[in-house]
This record gives C-alpha cells, structure tokens and sequence, in this order.
C-alpha cells in the first residue's frame, strides 16, 4: 500500500503540503508505520487537495480533503473504524479519469516526480537502442502538441540529416497562454518522462546536449527538474556514455517569460544570451539554430508523448485519433466551468463531449457562450459549433486553432468584445516589438476595442479593426504576431451583434462593460431597507427607510455594490 499527496501547483495552492504533514503526524500518532509520499496531478484539479491510495495497480482518491477527512483517512490506513469514504471521488468523476487513455498524463499523479525508481518501476528508461526511433515516430503520426501541429519525424529527420557537430535537442516549456497550464503539471508530476524523451531524440538525430528552457514562474517544475536531471545522472541514464558510444548532457535554463520566447527562433536567442526576438526563417532551426548548429525544438507534452510510443509501438498511437490527428491531445479546461483541470482525450472528440462530459457543463447553470482555443493566437468558436471535433484540420476550419491546449470556456455574461479586448491587451503588452506591424498594429487595435468598451465606440471601428488585423498577419515577422488578430477576427465572424450593440446602441448584451450599464431600481421589489445607500460609496442612492429607493446616475459610479448587496433583486442593471 502507498498513500500519494497530489502535490503539483493547484494541490500547493489549496493546502496540500500541510495536509501531508498533518497526515504524517496522524499515522504517527495511531502507531502506523507507512510513508507519505508527494505525487503530482492527477488532472482533477477542481477536486483539490487530493490524497490517494494504492494497493496494487488500483487507486482511491480522497478529495476536498480537510483536516478532519485527514484523520479519517489516518484511521483507515490503520484498520480503525472511520468515515474516510465520505470523501472518496464519486463514481461519475472517478469513470471519467479512465474513461480515455492518458499518454501523456499517464504518471501524473500516479509516481513521486521526485523518485527515480517509480518511473523506472512504471517502464521508464526501457531500453529503445534495438528500435528505429524515426520509423517509430514517423508511423505513430504525432505532431507538435507546442500549437502548430507540425511532424515530429519531419523535424527529428531534419536534424539528423542535417551537417554539424554540435547538434542540441531543447524542450521549449515557455508556456505563456492564459489559462493554460499543461506543460506545467507533467513537469511537476512526471519530469522523467521528460528527459527519457529527450535522450531518444537526442540519439536519433545525434545530438549530445539537452536544454530544457522553462519560464522562471514555475519554481515547484524547476525544482523538480533538477532533482531528476540530477537523479538520471547518478543512474547512468544521461551523462557521459549513458548508451553505447553515446554522451547525452542536459541542462536547465529558466526563462524570463515573454511570450515571445514561445517561438522557437526567439527561444534559441533568449538561450543564446540575446533579448527574445524571432529571427527570420529561413534558415530553420534544424539547420541553424543554437549558435547556429542543428536543433530540434519541441514542446513539454511532445516529448511526454515519445517513451510511451517507444514502448507501445507507433502503430499504437496512429490507431488513436483521426484521420488527420493521431494520438491524444491534453486540454487545461478553465473559464466558466464546473470541473476546471486537466484531460487528456483522444484526437476526434467534439468540443460539446469535452466540456460538458468531461468538464461537467457550465458554472451557475447558465448558457454557454463560446469557448477560446489557442489561447491569443486563437479564436473564439460559439455554441453552433460545438459538435466540432477536436483536430487541427477541424478547428483550424473555425478560424481557432488547437494550440497547446488552453480551452477557457465562457457562458452567456461574458461579453465578447471584451473577450478581444482581453487577449489583444495580452499580445500587444507581451510583442517583442521588433516588427511595425505587430508592435504599433496590435496597440492600434487595442486602442480601439478599449474606447468601444468605454462607450466611445464609432461607426467605421469594426472596419478598421479588420482592416489592422489583415495589415498584422501580412506583415507580422514571427507566428505569434501574425496570429495576434486571431480572438478578435472570430469575436467579429460570429459575435458582430455585440460589436455594433456596444457601437451604435452604447449597449453591453452580456452586460458586463461598466461604462455601458446603467443601475435601476425596481420600486415593487425594493423594500427600502437601505442596505444599498449605505454601502454605496459615491451617496448616488436615496430614500427613505421602507420607501422605494432611486439612483442618482449623475453620481453613479456603476461599480456594482448596490446590486451586489441587495437581498431581494431590486436593484439592477441595464
């Protein structure tokens, strides 16, 4: 029996390493000599903190785990009588973790990130020297799971064909989307998988250095990390002569963030000691790339990927997915959502399936509204498409993109208009600033979209905005710019009602931009209890106690405290 304490970021965040301490104490304390051992996520992050049990190859998971659920689980562990299945996961979410395979995922919460031996133990660092690594990749079909969902043999092949000494394998694990966090949660939870992935394609393509470039605000991923580079060293697994007449060294390099460090030719600058900045192509990485020798950059999940189809065979992961996209993708569904965490499903699912099978439907019991893929090189895909099936081909025909897999869901108060003004303030901020069209472009855009969520909005806004947008895409030098546009051309495509509403009725229809709302008090609801006038810090409200109260929109400052605190929904807002 082993007992695991979900400790990736959302398990910290939500109180998991004190649980564990107090776990510990626990058994002490009930005479029970059995470890407590930190694991990672399991991906129900909305379920946290999480413990589980093992006992063979079967797991229980304890969630919403408090204090008092640790002195059950303590008495359980201990063969006492308790009431700890009053916090296992139910049946629905417990099906739903098995429900699809996990590839890349497959150890996250199930190994300690920080032991070696249980990665072993799980068919780590099995040996691939006997297999042709590139026929293996080439027929397993796996694409760049980094967002544009190019092939990974294609890559690989490119590298090892290419002349130079000095060839480096680098895992670009910059993730900067918001909203996604997947990258983040297999480096917390299985960073072995990681580096085993890196050494095959270090030997396919000849390659004897290993740079793992990772943002600098993950500490808990760059933690471990270096216990596992360290870890893999001391067995023999990278390091000088780790294999038959082949060296393999790997090390950490923690990035400052930028966004534009996701591109893999700013990467290779910011590596290089220079500011993060795309560089032309070509010519490409695989030919001149680290200080101009051959290089392959792919992302975390990418590498995830690799073991698994060494060990498995490629034709294992081709039979997973769609014609066009094999294999599993991995998601970070956020937004308005019941059950916010990580999936992984295979390649075909529809958007619908996703977020309301595996994300358990919208918050609050209200309307879906659209959902953004790609993060702010994406777009928004509204309701009428949601039986759209997840693969590149597919969603790219949406005008969104797969992206690395930040799925941020949105119901019916959110306004779209904002939703671009959103992601354009986040590429315009994150712009290296080398082109004109991206660095001037994007402000423009997002000048604009601010004034129309101000109230200020003018005839002729929507028309500029396109027209900027195509300027941006034509001219911009990297992906990240040219896709810059993106969140707005598809809130245009399919929510130009809002646009024009905001415009020419100075209306917000998800009523959600302050300076377009007015607040009302309905005179046969209020009962005049002044609860509102009095919390109402600009004294725009009046009346007498038990009389119908009114606004004063002249002082009205529109920050919503009066609907906020009213208790019999009299006050609000239009």
């Amino acid at each position: 029996m082993r007992v695991l304490v979900g400790r990736g970021s959302c398990g910290e965040a939500a109180g998991a390493h004190a649980l564990q301490k107090l776990l510990q104490q626990k058994l002490l304390e009930e005479g029970c000599d059995i470890a407590v051992e930190t694991a990672g996520c399991i991906g129900a992050c909305f379920l946290e903190p999480i413990i589980s049990v093992q006992d063979g190859d079967a797991f229980r998971d304890y969630v919403r785990v408090d204090n008092t659920a640790v002195e059950e689980i303590a008495r359980m562990l201990c063969g006492k009588p308790n009431k700890a299945s009053d916090y296992l996961m139910n049946c629905e979410d417990a099906q739903l973790l098995k429900k699809h395979p996990r590839i890349a995922l497959r150890n996250c919460g199930r190994i300690n990130p920080e032991a070696i031996q249980d990665y072993i133990a799980a068919g780590g660092y099995s040996d691939f020297t006997q297999k042709d690594i590139l026929a293996e990749i080439k027929s397993s079909g796996l694409a760049g799971r980094g967002g544009a969902g190019f092939s990974t043999w294609f890559k690989w092949n490119a590298v090892r064909n290419s002349q130079g000494a000095n060839k480096t394998v680098i895992v670009n694990a910059d993730e900067g989307d918001p909203g996604a966090f997947m990258d983040r949660a297999i480096l917390e939870g299985d960073p072995h998988s990681i580096i085993e992935g890196m050494l095959i394609c270090a030997y396919a393509v000849g390659a004897n250095e290993g740079i793992i470039y990772v943002r600098a605000e993950y500490p808990l991923a760059i933690a471990r990390l270096k216990t596992a580079v360290k870890q893999a060293e001391e067995g023999g697994y990278i390091g000088k002569n780790c294999l038959p007449d082949f060296s393999f060294y790997v090390r950490i390099k923690e990035g400052a963030g930028a966004f534009v460090c996701g591109e893999e030719t700013a990467l290779i600058a910011s590596l290089e000691g220079e500011r993060g900045m795309p560089r032309l192509k070509p010519p490409f990485p695989a030919e001149k790339g680290y200080f101009g020798n051959p290089s392959n950059i792919n992302n975390v999940e990418t590498f995830a990927n690799v073991p698994w189809i060494m060990q498995n065979g490629g034709a294992a992961f081709s039979a997973i997915g769609t014609q066009t996209s094999k294999g599993s993708k991995v998601f970070a569904l956020t937004g308005k959502i019941k059950k916010g965490g990580l999936v992984e499903i295979p390649m075909g699912l529809t958007l619908r399936e996703c977020i309301f099978d595996m994300g358990g439907g919208i918050l609050g019991g209200k309307r879906f509204k659209a959902v953004q893929l790609g993060g702010p090189s994406g777009g928004c895909i509204p309701e009428s498409l949601l039986d759209t099936v997840i693969d590149y081909k597919a969603l790219s025909e949406t005008g969104a993109i797969m992206g690395s897999g930040g799925m941020v869901v949105m119901d019916e108060t959110t306004c779209m208009v904002n939703m671009a003004r959103f992601f354009l303030d986040f590429t315009a901020k994150e712009s290296c600033g080398k082109c004109t069209h991206c660095r001037i472009g994007t402000k423009r855009m997002l000048e604009i979209l601010q004034r129309i969520t101000d109230g200020g909005g003018r005839e002729g806004d929507i028309e500029q905005l396109e027209e900027l947008a195509a300027c941006i895409k034509d001219g911009a030098l990297c992906g990240l710019g040219q896709t810059a546009p993106n969140p707005v051309l598809t809130a245009l495509r399919y929510f130009k009602d809002e646009f024009i509403s905001h415009i020419r009725d100075k209306k917000c229809l998800a009523k959600e931009c302050r300076a377009l709302l007015t607040y009302i008090i309905d005179t046969e609801k209020c009962t005049g209890c002044t609860l509102c006038a009095k919390k109402c810090g600009a004294g725009a409200i009046s009346g007498q106690l038990k009389n119908a109260h009114s606004i004063d929109n002249q002082k009205c400052t529109k920050c919503g405290v009066c609907a906020r605190v009213c208790k019999f929904g009299a006050v609000k807002a239009e």
